[in-house]
């Protein structure tokens, strides 16, 4: 319940959520320490904390749609999720969880697929399926649909960019059911959450988290299929490529990747042979964080500590380490200065944990 709690606070994102989690004894603790954090950090309105209430109401909601919630932790937890930094600390399922740990390469691509497009797409995912892969995507229109509907007979696993029981786009309605019956549907948000375009990133992170590699069919230069290759690389995941006309701009992005070195594959068997080559990532996992009750940090800090974190910060972002060596303290006393300033809506996260102040007004 605490830990639901702390995910589903205001302002805490999976990457405050681990540093909660790795400073005190446990997510009890740190619920407790969130207010008076947030009013260091000189936070102008309240911290709404979830409560018991909205928790109890999301569990039954979960309850009602036949679904079941996963907590980081839990012994179903999947190890690729968990090796993430920062891992997402709680999502909701629904279907055959026995997918979750199963070797998956996800297919993504245009929403305005061509003909040819679905068509590659959904060959791939059936030959995957065939020699064991579960697909994964993002059950979009277009190359994600394709990919579903061919892989639902041997595993396909839809990560949602909204609630687990909001369907979209509508016209996939039919699929949604048809994968929460014969597949799994997996949503990081809480039911009843509509998908917004803030939300779409983070659902393409868990895409690439939950796979091997990553197959963009078609894509634009500018496209949701590009970040959750940018995200796969960044995981440690392989990026292949289907090569599309020079002419048709739903194949700029694709065929981009291909110039900068990502595999060029028209089949399965070229995904399946790709994993061969001396080049292609390994995929050896970290050991997953351990959160387990241990003896809290200090977690309150001199005003002076804080005021040197504050001065070393600035629009550009920043490595944590970087923050250490030009401060001079403690990794403990940064890291609280961090949780402050992110709980008084002060601070901005870039990519790589890199972080960054936002001025006061």
């Amino acid at each position: 319940m605490a830990r639901l709690r702390l995910a589903r606070s205001e302002s805490v994102g999976p990457v405050t959520f681990r540093d909660l989690l790795q400073h005190y004894a446990s997510a009890i603790d740190a619920l407790e320490a969130l207010p008076d954090l947030a009013r260091h950090g000189r936070r102008k309105n309240p911290l709404r904390i979830a409560d018991e209430k909205e928790i109890e109401r999301e569990l039954a909601a979960i309850e009602r749609i036949g679904g079941s919630l996963i907590v980081i932790g839990d012994e179903a937890y999947p190890d690729q999720l968990a090796a993430l930094d920062p891992a997402p600390p709680v999502f909701t399922v629904k279907g055959d969880l026995s997918l979750l740990p199963r070797r998956s390469i996800a297919i993504v691509g245009s929403r305005n697929a061509s003909a040819a497009g679905t068509r590659i797409a959904g060959m791939m995912a059936r030959d995957l399926g065939a020699q064991g892969y579960v697909t994964i995507s993002g059950l979009a229109r277009g190359i994600d649909a394709a990919a579903h509907r061919a892989s639902l007979p041997s595993g396909t696993i839809a990560v949602l960019g909204g609630g687990i029981d909001i369907i979209y786009p509508k016209e996939n309605a039919a699929l949604h059911d048809e994968i929460s019956s014969q597949g799994l549907l997996l949503a990081e948000m809480p039911p009843g959450t509509e998908p917004k375009a803030n939300l779409f990133p983070r659902r393409n992170r868990l895409i690439s988290g939950l796979s091997l590699g990553v197959v963009v069919v078609e894509a634009a230069l500018r496209s949701g299929s590009l970040i959750t290759a940018r995200y796969a690389l960044e995981q440690g995941r392989d990026v292949f490529a289907v090569p599309g006309s020079p002419l048709d701009p739903r194949s700029k992005g694709s065929n981009s990747l291909i110039k900068q070195g990502a595999p060029l594959v028209e089949s399965a068997e070229d995904v399946i042979a790709a994993f061969d080559l001396p080049t292609m990532n390994r995929l050896l996992e970290p050991m997953p964080l351990e959160y387990m009750p241990r003896p809290t940090a200090p977690s309150d800090i001199s005003e002076t500590s804080r005021q040197k974190v504050i001065k070393a910060l600035g629009p550009t972002p920043m490595l944590k380490d970087e923050i250490i060596r030009e401060t001079g303290l403690t990794a403990t006393e940064v890291n609280v200065a961090l949780i402050e300033l992110t709980l008084a809506d002060r601070l901005y996260r870039d990519a790589g944990d890199r972080v960054s102040l936002i001025p006061e007004n």
